[in-house]
């Protein structure tokens, strides 16, 4: 109980002396005219001084992290204090607060616990802030940052609609005798402060740290392991349990390390919820994995679901730019200023089944044939509370046909040239409702008669139904010219990564889709993917990338 006595409050400088009013007020959320049942806030006050924390601080059930902040209004500086733990805490000094707002006076306010009050506006990042004020205690004090230097502050509204109302006036003994005094050899810049409070908030997993993807055969690592000469990186990482409603996210930064072109890339997952995995075909060689045949004859090693084997889970398919970052001064146009490295970052949160509380592989693939190849950082993050998107979601591996293993002999997967397309059978061990496909699909090859540069549908059947059609395409792509730097210029004004592609472009994530497939019983089931794949031109071969994932509560 002491521990948390010391916590109430704020971190003083000096004792305030005996000889003056303290106050207690307490305020209450508010939305659309009614209380929101939300941790109150708590606010100290007397002359010259205020200090905000919460009312669960108080109580000594604290929801870590939590910040509080002591005002000095002598000084005109403002201390942070945020608890990241029960025995970590960090903390600030801000010159700006103070000085930092402007407000209009707006005339009488209405009656607050008996208070009359003035009404002053100011704007945050285009919301409309209206502050009721009283004059009828000689301090200042506010629920948060605005108003402070205006009188007590009883009410904060939002734009008209939410905010914070004060639901009693206290007057205290005074200031507890035990607050400690603030080490202000401990002080943070503002920056760091922030920086270390933002990130308490959720958890980060690290997975690659500026990690080389190239090709290079024989090139190893201590840290990581490498697969297809070097053009795959792969990690064993550990997932803390995360609480139900949490949302996860893969970001992924990439600089070009030599490489100029516009590569597949891929963030992916081993599952390993069958017998045989992806990775005993990465350690073992990839004709020891299952095949599927197409009607040429044509084996494609460890890309669909089999009695005893899976292929792996795609988190994430991204494309790398033309050369960002490396190549950034090899060509100078007037008014653009080429981007130092593309930032992927995607929701992932139907994959939580398969992380939380787990030791997994991930791992990150780019095609590329350049010894310098490209420059990554992979991490994951998990955000608690967040949502309830993916509450309970279930995912199981179906098919992948982008071949992360090419350069260990994984095929190109050219089986739409077939009629029937990818078809093969998977079993499904329990009844499911509310069934969906997390599909990615890209067309590759060839220049203007090639399947990456004409539109192509795609047909989704379940046991000969068919339950989706669409055409995957992207028409943005000329958004991104500042991240491809040695893009091809055309003697119409057009870059190559101007153009549009089949549902990519260069310096992009492709997006999945999520296909309705309906209740399926438990057995055996039979899925469809029909692509009308373009002939082979010359060398130029056309191709299909599509990965596929059920879904299910």
């Amino acid at each position: 109980m002491k521990r948390y006595l010391l916590i109430l409050i704020l971190i003083f400088v000096s004792i305030v002396g005996n000889g003056q009013d303290t106050y207690k007020i307490t305020y209450h959320y508010f939305r659309d005219g009614a209380m929101i049942k939300q941790d109150p806030v708590v606010v100290y006050a007397s002359e010259g001084r205020s200090f905000i924390t919460k009312e669960s601080m108080i109580s000594g059930s604290p929801r870590y992290p939590l910040e509080v902040s002591s005002f000095d209004y002598v000084h005109k500086l403002v201390y942070r204090i945020s608890y990241l733990s029960d025995s970590r805490i960090i903390q600030a000094v801000d010159s700006n607060t103070l000085n930092r707002y402007e407000y209009q006076e707006d005339g009488e306010g209405k009656e607050i616990l008996k208070h009359k009050t003035k009404r002053a506006v100011t704007s945050v990042n285009s919301n409309k802030i209206e502050l009721l004020y009283t004059k009828d205690f000689n301090l200042n004090a506010a629920p948060n940052d605005l108003g402070q230097t205006l009188g007590l502050v009883l009410e904060y509204r939002r734009n008209g609609n939410s905010g914070l109302v004060a639901s009693s006036i206290e007057k205290v003994k005074g200031w507890p005798k035990e607050l400690p005094s603030i080490n202000k050899t401990n002080l943070l810049d503002e920056l760091s402060y922030r920086d270390l409070l933002w990130k308490s908030k959720f958890i980060q997993v690290p997975i690659f740290e500026d990690e080389q993807i190239c090709y290079q055969p024989g090139i190893k690592s201590d840290s990581i392991l490498r697969f297809a000469e070097g053009t795959v990186l792969l990690k064993k990482v550990r997932i803390p349990e995360v609480e139900k409603g949490s949302q996860a996210f893969i970001e992924l930064i990439e600089k070009s390390n030599g490489d100029a072109y516009d590569r597949t890339g891929s963030v992916f997952i081993i599952s390993e919820d069958q017998e045989i995995s992806f990775l005993d075909g990465m350690k073992n060689g990839m004709e020891t994995l299952p095949m599927y045949v197409d009607s040429s004859g044509v084996k494609y090693p460890g890309m669909v679901r089999t009695e005893g084997f899976s292929p792996i889970l795609e988190l994430m398919r991204f494309f790398t730019p033309f050369g960002v970052s490396h190549f950034n001064d090899r060509l100078t146009l007037k008014g653009k200023t080429w981007q130092d490295s593309v930032i992927y970052r995607q929701d992932v949160s139907e994959f939580l089944s398969v992380l939380s509380g787990r030791e997994v592989y991930i791992g990150t693939y780019i095609g590329n044939y350049d010894k310098g190849g490209h420059k990554v950082s992979l991490e994951l993050s998990i955000h608690p509370g967040s949502s309830n998107y993916a509450e309970g979601m279930m995912i199981m591996p179906l098919f992948n046909t982008t071949n992360v293993m090419e350069m260990a002999g994984q095929t190109y997967p050219t089986m739409f040239s077939d009629e029937r397309g990818l078809e093969f059978k998977f079993t499904l061990p329990e009844n499911r409702k509310g069934v969906k496909l997390r599909y990615i699909t890209t067309g590759h090859g060839g220049w203007g008669n090639g399947d990456e540069f004409v539109p192509k549908a795609n047909s989704i059947f379940i046991d000969g139904e068919l339950k989706a059609q669409f055409t995957p395409w992207r028409l943005d792509c000329g958004s991104y010219r500042l991240y491809n730097p040695v893009s091809g210029n055309f003697d119409n004004g057009l870059s190559s990564s101007d153009l549009s592609r089949s549902n990519w472009c260069p310096g992009t994530i492709t997006n999945p889709v999520f296909i309705e497939l309906g209740d399926l019983s438990a057995g055996e089931h039979i899925i469809r993917v029909r692509i009308p794949q373009g002939p082979k031109e010359g060398e130029s071969t056309s191709f299909w990338n599509v990965s596929g994932a059920l879904v299910y509560q």
